[in-house]
């Protein structure tokens, strides 16, 4: 069984920052964890990636075609839509191309795919579930990590917003899944305080704050409430904050996500053959 991420968020959340972090926190206790960029307009990251997309297709290539003439966003929707059309780039890049060859890979590869910050990718297009199909195909358990920034996390009306994208990504995408609050270590001590209610929220209480702050929110009380409801009701929805600079709070993450795939569940546990090392000559005193 091979073990995948899938890095989503809004443009700007962190998620290659996530990856790199990641990465290097996994290195430093012997695991290997490559990374995947398939975010098609991506410029400069703290990476070496193990494959990138830029390769098969870029997001300015379709903006310069003079057929297809597409704007940033279109392109980037395009571009995922292109790389899922020719999968076998993406299992030669991943599995070395054959059937054959994939079964002399190791069962514990572990790879973050770095995903595009546009939000639709996830929340209603078919897209994001197709890839999700390829990589299931290949052997992967994948699970969705969502990242959302913390600093724009800091009030009720925001929090609300942030909580229904992300349910609208666990709805589409049907996959296990992480929500985590990013850049944490960017935020003063008094917005760390401000943000303790929203990681174990109440959404109904959180609503009436919203709906008592404007006009609109009077005005739209009802719908506020039927939305604290819902997710009050299935309780969907948890964020876990992610400070880069505790490495404690890294290795949390990561293991919260690891359980979430369940890697490592059917490692063989290792025994040390004390007797053996009795008779080993090596360890006889002198």
């Amino acid at each position: 069984m091979r073990f995948a991420q899938l890095v989503m968020g809004p443009a700007g959340c962190g998620k290659s920052t996530y990856c790199a972090t990641i990465q290097r926190h996994a290195a430093d206790a012997k695991r290997v964890i490559n990374i995947v960029n398939l975010d098609p307009a991506a410029e400069v990251f703290d990476y070496h990636p193990l494959a990138d997309i830029r390769d098969l297709i870029n997001v300015e290539d379709t903006m310069e075609d003079a057929e297809l003439h597409y704007g940033p966003n279109g392109g980037l929707i395009f571009c995922l839509e292109f790389l899922v059309k020719n999968s076998d780039w993406l299992k030669e890049q991943l599995c070395g191309g054959s059937d054959e060859e994939m079964e002399g890979e190791p069962d514990d590869d572990y790879i973050i795919f770095d995903m595009p910050g546009q939000i639709e990718l996830y929340t209603h297009l078919s897209v994001g579930r197709e890839l999700v199909q390829l990589l299931q195909s290949w052997n992967f358990q994948v699970c969705n990590v969502f990242l959302i920034d913390s600093q724009f996390m800091v009030d009720g009306a925001k929090f609300i917003s942030g909580t229904m994208a992300a349910l609208s990504v666990m709805v589409n995408i049907e996959l296990p899944h992480v929500n985590i609050l990013s850049k944490m270590d960017l935020l003063s001590k008094g917005a760390k305080k401000q943000l303790d209610k929203y990681l174990e929220p109440d959404p109904l209480a959180l609503l009436s704050e919203v709906a008592a702050e404007s006009a609109w929110g009077r005005k739209h009380q009802k719908l506020s409430e039927a939305i604290g409801t819902l997710i009050d009701s299935f309780s969907l929805v948890r964020f876990v904050p992610l400070d880069i600079s505790d490495e404690e709070n890294i290795n949390e993450v990561l293991l919260i996500v690891d359980n979430v795939i369940q890697y490592g569940e059917d490692f063989d546990v290792k025994v040390r053959d004390h007797e053996d090392d009795d008779d080993d000559p090596d360890d006889a005193e002198i």
